[in-house]
């Protein structure tokens, strides 16, 4: 059963500890029975070194009797997380060499990050900024204003998409100041807001909240989710709000091994989404953050896995698959590739694994 609608915070810190309360780490998993007095003890140099938090919502999406469940093993710590290689990195994307400003990644012409807020209601134990949030609350007020005073001086700015941690932990008057000091840059004609809040806190998306999000159109949420098991019918409620509200509505998902990494299971959740008017965007690649290896997939097998997506599931269903390439240079897209070029003709490569040939046309203008 959905729980109360939350207060607007008036301040950030107030913020965090609505999301503290939500989900706030070892002891809440013991109590809950997801972990024993032994693990919690053995957990806590995880614990120590990167955040854990899980929302009451998401404990309710875990089977106890299942001890690969797709749901525990995205928030629940794992000694494996102490297993650092020597490539994983603390900035596996690059973030910090992009960031002229503070709340600002810069990386691509048109368009930036700001991230308000540095608390996420959740912390996946994959996150490559693992390292970054659950520390500092949020910008401060002169920090977020140097931050939107960047977006304005810089007019090449088409997009600008929110971030964080997770910016629909703010209260809804704090996010609507945000969005409307957005809107009032000429050059800004697009928002994107990516969030895991509309499935592991569908509670939050009030019809405030839903106000809020719609008057800053075109704005786009891109929701955060992995397995189809992590929807409640809380959350496909908060999602069919948005959607009914006219919010379009986007999904990201991680590749992560012995989570969704098969076409079962994957194309489920795909499919899940495309139900519940939310287009697929993107596949990422796991990141190296550190810390994370055991959820890595090669690859090879993120190709093969996206090349039977195709064949078996529909059009609408397929996301990009993209790496994210270490040091910062930006998301490449990595999937499969179906066409070569043979001499005077192409080789085209269907959902079948049947080749076929194709020859261009050859026209004389007259």
């Amino acid at each position: 059963m959905d729980g109360a609608q939350p207060q607007a915070a008036d301040t950030f810190a107030e913020t965090k500890s609505e999301a503290s309360q939500e989900g706030s780490g070892l002891a809440q998993l013991r109590r809950a029975g997801h972990i024993s007095d032994a693990e919690r003890n053995s957990l806590a140099p995880v614990a120590a070194q990167f955040g854990v938090a899980v929302t009451p919502q998401m404990l309710r999406q875990i089977d106890p009797q299942n001890p690969t469940d797709p749901v525990a093993a995205q928030f629940v710590p794992s000694l494996n997380e102490l297993k650092i290689s020597d490539e994983e990195l603390s900035d596996p994307i690059g973030d910090h060499q992009h960031s002229p400003v503070k709340g600002i990644i810069h990386r691509y012409p048109d368009r930036v990050l700001l991230t308000p807020v540095y608390v996420c209601p959740v912390y996946c134990r994959f996150c490559f900024r693992r390292e970054d949030v659950g520390g500092q609350d949020a910008l401060s007020a002169n920090e977020l204003e140097a931050a939107l005073n960047y977006i304005r001086s810089n007019t090449e700015v088409w997009e600008v998409i929110l971030s964080g941690g997770d910016p629909l932990i703010l209260s809804p008057r704090r996010l609507n100041n945000i969005l409307q000091s957005l809107r009032d840059i000429p050059h800004v004609k697009v928002i994107r807001i990516h969030s895991r809040v509309p499935v592991v806190s569908p509670e939050r998306i009030s019809d405030e909240l839903t106000a809020v999000l719609r008057a800053a159109n075109p704005l786009y949420v891109v929701i955060h989710t992995n397995h189809a098991q992590e929807f409640s019918s809380a959350a496909l409620n908060a999602c069919a709000k948005l959607a009914d509200a006219g919010v379009p509505l986007l999904s990201q998902t991680v590749l992560l091994k012995g989570i969704n990494d098969t076409p079962e299971k994957l194309g489920a959740l795909m499919r899940l989404l495309v139900e519940n008017r939310i287009k697929p965007y993107y596949l990422h690649h796991a990141d190296r953050a550190k810390g994370t290896g055991h959820f890595r997939t090669s690859i090879e097998e993120g190709q093969a896995l996206m090349r039977q997506m195709r064949g078996d599931y529909s059009g609408l269903c397929q996301p990009q698959y993209v790496l994210d390439i270490p040091g910062g240079a930006g998301k490449s897209p990595v999937g499969p590739q179906y066409i070569k070029r043979e001499g005077e003709h192409w080789e085209v490569t269907d959902f079948k694994e049947d080749t076929h040939s194709y020859a261009e046309e050859h026209t004389t203008v007259k």
